[in-house]
């Protein structure tokens, strides 16, 4: 059996299934390649995992028929606070500082994420799902893409788009070279339910092991945790009977929400940096994970898969109306010149305030603290910041502003 379309996405999973979104949504033909059953996907407690969905991206879901699907399902971040450590100096964001009002952005369980993807991939005829499948073989020719899985059926494109992750076959197979490093930190991710509401706020502790983060879930007595810990005491910790695990868990998150419980499985994982030399092959283009691995200091990994999603969809979908090929240089080049230095900036971002803040060196203690604290003091630094959070700094392309294409 033998499936013609424009467009093979590799990997179905939050960055993955909204490019699918994002091109059916606006008429390109599409297929996605996913080696997991929805149904596992989607199930309760599937990795642990929250994502922060700051405005910017938003827009893109909002957009593209996806937020509609899990606008009931997510948690509001009104104000972020960021503390080192015990220090008395902080540095405070409030979404009231701004003039539109809006959110600095949004918490969403990846699996509810996952769902709302799956549910508007059904609305839309463009898009075909085939999963649980694998590519076995991929060819991309002069002329086009040829993908054989592993049930013997071809898929012919014009593009194959690979995002499938921080291990990526399809990257692998096309010999594009990773750089980057390994943090020997492991974030250990699960949610908790406490006693206090927690008003919308999103707490930020760095402590010299790594940051400690408190992410707002819905109902206002439940968060996600982020808990950065050193490599080489994270098998101890996950190991911890209940009640010395949140004897442990205390230590580091204080008393300010009354009454502390863990409510869900415990997930760890390993934190590195990497980022592919280039995002672009003959007829192949990396996106997400595939392309960039971020530190989840900033709560950004996810944002800047969105990112690229808004950015290379624009110029799929411009190719397409024109009737031109989608998958030719022209194409791939805008998307990695306009992706390739915005991505870069942020893993060097984020690699700094991790090397910054996960020591617990005197000096460099102190000058950090006083640079919060004079951020915290300065209307206009504090709301730039603001709005590079919320994905709002530098040239935006269309969706994430929130227009269509």
């Amino acid at each position: 059996m033998e499936l013609r379309t424009d467009v093979l996405i590799i990997g179905g999973g939050l960055v993955g299934g909204s490019m699918a979104c994002a091109l059916a949504h606006h008429g390109v033909p599409c297929i996605v390649v996913d080696r997991d059953e929805q149904t596992a996907l989607v199930e309760e407690g599937y990795d642990g995992r929250c994502s922060a969905v700051a405005l910017a991206c938003q827009k893109v879901l909002d957009t593209i028929g996806v937020w509609r699907h899990m606008a009931d399902d997510v948690g509001t971040i009104e104000q972020i606070r960021v503390a080192d450590g015990d220090s008395l100096l902080f540095l405070h964001y409030h979404y009231q500082l701004l003039e539109e009002g809006q959110p600095l952005g949004f918490m969403a369980e990846n699996r509810v994420m996952r769902r709302a993807i799956f549910r508007r991939l059904e609305e839309l005829p463009a898009a075909t799902w085939l999963a649980p499948h694998s590519v076995e073989t991929l060819d991309r020719g002069p002329d086009g893409v040829t993908a054989e899985l592993e049930d013997g059926r071809i898929i012919r494109a014009k593009l194959v788009i690979a995002a499938d992750g921080r291990r990526s076959p399809t990257r692998e197979a096309a010999g594009i070279p990773i750089h980057g490093w390994d943090y020997h930190q492991n974030g250990i991710v699960f949610t908790v339910w406490h006693e206090r509401h927690h008003q919308n706020i999103a707490h930020e502790h760095f402590l010299p092991a790594g940051p400690f983060a408190i992410l707002p879930l819905k109902d206002g007595h439940h968060s996600s945790l982020v808990w950065t810990e050193r490599r080489a005491l994270v098998d101890e910790l996950m190991a911890l009977d209940d009640a010395t695990f949140q004897a442990e868990l205390m230590k580091r998150f204080g008393d300010f929400l009354g009454e502390v419980k863990v409510v869900s499985r415990k997930f760890s994982y390993p934190l590195t940096l990497q980022f592919a030399r280039r995002y672009t092959d003959r007829r192949l283009a990396l996106i997400g994970d595939a392309a960039h691995g971020m530190h989840p200091v900033a709560g950004q990994g996810m944002n800047f898969g969105l990112r690229d999603v808004a950015v290379l969809a624009e110029k799929i979908v411009e190719a397409h109306r024109l009737g031109l090929d989608v998958g030719t240089t022209t194409v791939l080049d805008d998307y990695q010149r306009l992706r390739r230095f915005d991505n870069l900036l942020m893993l060097g971002l984020t690699d700094a305030i991790v090397r910054l803040f996960s020591n617990d060196i005197a000096p460099l203690r102190l000058a950090r603290d006083i640079g919060m604290a004079v951020v915290n003091k300065i209307d206009p630094a504090k709301k730039f910041f603001m709005r590079h959070a919320m994905g709002q700094v530098g040239i935006l392309p269309k969706l994430m502003k929130g227009e269509a294409l």
